[in-house]
């Protein structure tokens, strides 16, 4: 359930019969539970950032939430961890050491730990070796320096502006659906019109946190709706590949090998197309849910905030999904009309 960059877990619950899909207006009821309340469709507005929702503030404090304490793996050496980073963007010494303007010789002994660098220098090989903040925090914390880039919980008052412009984005793209996501895939919002994209799912996978990849390739979530299971399934495990190797993130790692070891979905009569003819055939991948008023043809695109200096604001992400033809629209408009 999520698309293309624009800019820019736990074990899953066991697998059980998929259930029957049920119409929008029953999706709408499951979404309701997802947020964790009861409020009518018809005036329900887009889940609540600051954590008013208990749903919410769940997600939040387990996946984005500030702490004080070192990062996980912050005690390795300096140098183990800047050897590490720049195998990983397959970097010789020389190349990383002419891109930061510093001497070979120099960037050797700070990675065999005979050189303790400054704090500028620790700064400027992260941003060569293109690093998350949280990364960069990390080499910090290595180097002995306190950490730069704050982490605070998205209900602290500094993101009132960031969470309002979430908010805004969320709330202004119905009747289409948009959700945001933390770095591990957290739903941490999500407006009305999502509930046609879970409606069906189990009850294990919509309980707090709800990881969206998860929902999306769990033969018990959104799998067995999916019509073009195979293109969609290989267009999420590519970008979260892409997203492991990017970041050194040993959750998503393990995210990854959980959803690929997922058995294809069992077909219901209703859904046993492999795909249809799509407008964007050749252009991007679609999301095609198959839903009793037909199969929904979705474009998607991910937002990103583009100067975040804050580590939560630079690791959310917004997933907003576009019909990619006038039927999905016109079904979308009138169920978020009615």
């Amino acid at each position: 359930m999520v698309g293309s960059t624009v800019e820019g877990v736990a074990g899953a619950p066991d697998c059980r019969r998929p259930r029957h899909v049920g119409s929008i207006a029953a999706a709408s009821r499951r979404l309701n539970y997802v947020q964790g309340h009861r409020r009518a469709a018809s005036r329900a507005p887009s889940v609540d950032l600051r954590g008013s929702l208990p749903d919410a503030r769940r997600a939040l404090a387990l996946g984005m939430t500030t702490s004080l304490h070192a990062p996980a793996g912050a005690s390795r050496p300096l140098g183990a961890l800047l050897r590490e980073w720049r195998q990983r963007r397959k970097l010789s010494q020389l190349a990383l050491a002419l891109a930061a303007d510093v001497s070979q010789r120099h960037l050797s002994f700070v990675e065999s730990g005979r050189t303790q660098p400054s704090r500028e220098m620790v700064l400027r090989l992260a941003t060569h070796l293109e690093l998350p903040l949280r990364e960069r925090n990390r080499l910090l914390l290595a180097a002995g320096f306190a950490p730069l880039y704050p982490e605070r919980p998205l209900d602290d008052p500094a993101l009132d502006a960031a969470r309002a412009a979430v908010e805004r984005v969320l709330t202004a793209h119905e009747p289409y659906p948009a959700l945001a996501v933390d770095r591990h895939w957290t739903l941490v919002a999500a407006n009305r019109a999502v509930a046609p994209l879970v409606a069906g799912a189990s009850a294990a996978l919509l309980a707090p946190p709800v990881n969206v990849l998860r929902l999306s390739l769990h033969p018990d979530g959104a799998a067995p709706r999916i019509v073009n299971y195979r293109q969609w399934r290989t267009h999420l495990l590519e970008r979260l590949h892409q997203q492991v190797a990017a970041s050194g993130d040993d959750a998503l790692a393990a995210l990854y090998d959980e959803l690929r070891a997922y058995p294809p979905p069992p077909r219901s009569g209703a859904h046993r197309s492999p795909g249809v003819a799509s407008e964007g055939a050749g252009v991007f991948v679609p999301l095609q849910l198959a839903t009793d008023d037909g199969v929904l043809t979705f474009l998607s695109t991910t937002t990103v905030f583009g100067t975040p200096v804050d580590v939560t604001l630079a690791e959310l992400a917004l997933e907003c999904f576009f019909p990619a033809d006038e039927r999905t629209a016109e079904l979308l408009r009138r169920e978020v009309a009615g």
